[in-house]
C-alpha cells in the first residue's frame, strides 16, 4: 500500500524508491511487527486480565500446569494485528495472494477468538464444537481453491503440488472437486496441528516464527525469475510479495514470545493457534509447497500424530484386552515428556531445536534432486 501511496513522490525523494525493493520492505514489516507487539502487548495483556479473561487449566494435566490457571488467553489478536497490519502497510494489497493470505488469518483468527470467548467469558466447557470449526476450515478451503482455480496463475500447474526431492515432480489432481478437499485436508490440519502444539511456554510461537522463516525465503525465490530457474522450482509470478506477510509474521511471533516466555504473561489461545496454523497452512497452499509442509512443519505433525496413535492405541488394546493403555503418558507428546520429568523449557527448547533441524532440511531439498 505505502508503495503505491509514494509513487508520485519518488521523482522528488529518491529514497523512497526502496520500497520497490521486496527486501526492504520484508525487513520494514518484520521491524514493524516487532514494535506492534511491543507497544500493544502489554495493553493487551492488562486489559485481558481486567476483563479476567484467563485459561482454564484441565485437571489431568501435568500438577505443574495448575499455577498457570487464570493466565489472560486470547493473546493470539497480538499476532494478528502484528502480522496483518505491516502487511497491509507494505505489501502490494492488489495482489491476490496477499489478499488471500490475510483473510485466511482473520477468518480463522475470528472463529478461534467465539471459541475462547465460549470458553473463558461464557465458561462453556470445550468451547465451540470441533464440527462448526471443521465447517469454517472447510468454507476457507473451498474459497482458496476456487480463487486459485479462477486465477490461473499456476497454468499447467494450478491443479497440481510440487514433490521435494525429486526433480520437476508434481503431483496431478486433475479434477476441481479432488484439489478442492486436499486444500481443505492441508488448511484445517495444519490449523490443527498448530492448536494441538500450543501446550508449552513459547512452544508454538518458536515453532511458528521457524517455519515463517523458511516459508519466506521461499516466497522470495518462488517469485523471482533468476532465482527459481537456478534452484529448478516453479516460478510463481505473486509469490514475491507473500515475502512481506511471512517477514511480519515472523516478527509477530517473536514480538508474541516476548511475553509468552516462560513464565508466560499470556497464552496465543485458539484465536492465535487456528489462525496461525491456517496462515501457515495457506502459505504452503499458495507456493504449492503443501508436501514439504509435513518437512518444515515436522513438530506439528508429530504433536498431531502422537495424538492419533494415543487414541488409536487406546481404543485397540480396551477391544483386545478389555483394559485400555496408553502409548505415551500423555499426548500430545510434550507432555509425554513433562511427565517423565523433563522441566517445561527444556522440552520447548528441543523441540524448538528439532524445528530448525527440519527447516534446514527442508531448504537442502532444492538442491537435493
Amino acid at each position: 500500500m505505502l508503495n503505491e501511496i509514494l509513487e508520485p513522490f519518488k521523482d522528488y525523494f529518491s529514497f523512497l524508491n526502496l520500497f520497490e525493493y521486496i527486501t526492504f520492505r520484508a525487513g520494514a514489516s518484520a521491524i514493524l511487527s516487532l514494535l506492534i507487539s511491543f507497544i500493544f502487548g502489554p495493553v493487551i495483556v492488562r486489559k485481558l486480565t481486567e476483563l479476567q479473561i484467563g485459561e482454564s487449566i484441565a485437571d489431568y494435566g501435568p500438577d505443574s500446569h495448575h499455577k498457570k490457571q487464570g493466565t489472560p488467553t486470547m493473546g493470539g489478536v497480538l499476532i494478528i494485528l502484528a502480522t496483518v497490519v505491516p502487511t497491509l502497510l507494505f505489501a502490494d494489497t492488489s495482489n491476490l495472494f496477499i489478499r488471500i493470505i490475510c483473510f485466511s488469518m482473520v477468518w480463522m483468527g475470528c472463529i478461534g477468538f467465539y471459541d475462547d470467548y465460549l470458553k473463558s467469558v461464557k465458561k462453556k466447557k470445550g468451547g465451540l464444537k470441533g464440527r462448526y470449526k471443521l465447517i469454517a476450515q472447510s468454507m476457507l478451503g473451498i474459497l482458496i481453491s476456487f480463487l486459485i482455480i479462477q486465477s490461473n496463475v499456476y497454468g499447467e500447474y494450478t491443479l497440481s503440488t510440487f514433490v521435494p526431492f525429486l526433480k520437476n515432480a508434481s503431483i496431478n489432481f486433475y479434477y476441481p472437486l479432488i484439489y478442492a478437499s486436499f486444500v481443505i485436508l492441508v488448511v484445517s490440519a495444519t490449523s490443527n496441528a498448530v492448536n494441538l502444539t500450543d501446550g508449552l511456554d513459547g512452544l508454538a510461537a518458536g515453532l511458528l516464527a521457524i517455519s515463517m522463516t523458511v516459508f519466506g525465503v521461499i516466497s522470495y525465490i518462488s517469485g523471482r525469475v533468476d532465482f527459481s530457474d537456478y534452484l529448478n522450482i516453479a516460478y510463481i509470478p505473486l509469490a514475491s510479495e507473500l515475502t512481506i506477510f511471512a517477514a511480519a509474521f515472523f516478527g509477530g511471533c517473536l514480538g508474541f514470545l516476548w511475553f509468552n516466555a516462560k513464565p508466560a504473561l499470556i497464552f496465543m489461545g485458539d484465536v492465535g493457534s487456528l489462525s496461525s496454523g491456517a496462515a501457515l497452512g495457506t502459505l504452503a497452499i499458495l507456493l504449492k509447497k503443501e508436501v514439504l509442509l509435513i518437512i518444515v512443519g515436522g513438530v506439528f505433525v508429530i504433536e498431531t500424530l502422537s495424538v492419533i496413535l494415543q487414541v488409536i492405541y487406546y481404543r485397540w488394546t480396551k477391544k483386545k484386552y478389555g483394559t485400555p493403555k496408553k502409548l505415551f503418558l500423555m499426548a500430545p507428546i510434550h507432555h509425554h515428556f513433562e511427565l517423565k520429568g523433563w522441566p517445561e523449557s527444556r522440552v520447548v527448547v528441543r523441540f524448538w531445536l528439532i524445528g530448525i533441524l527440519f527447516a534446514l532440511l527442508s531448504l537442502t531439498t532444492f538442491k537435493i534432486r
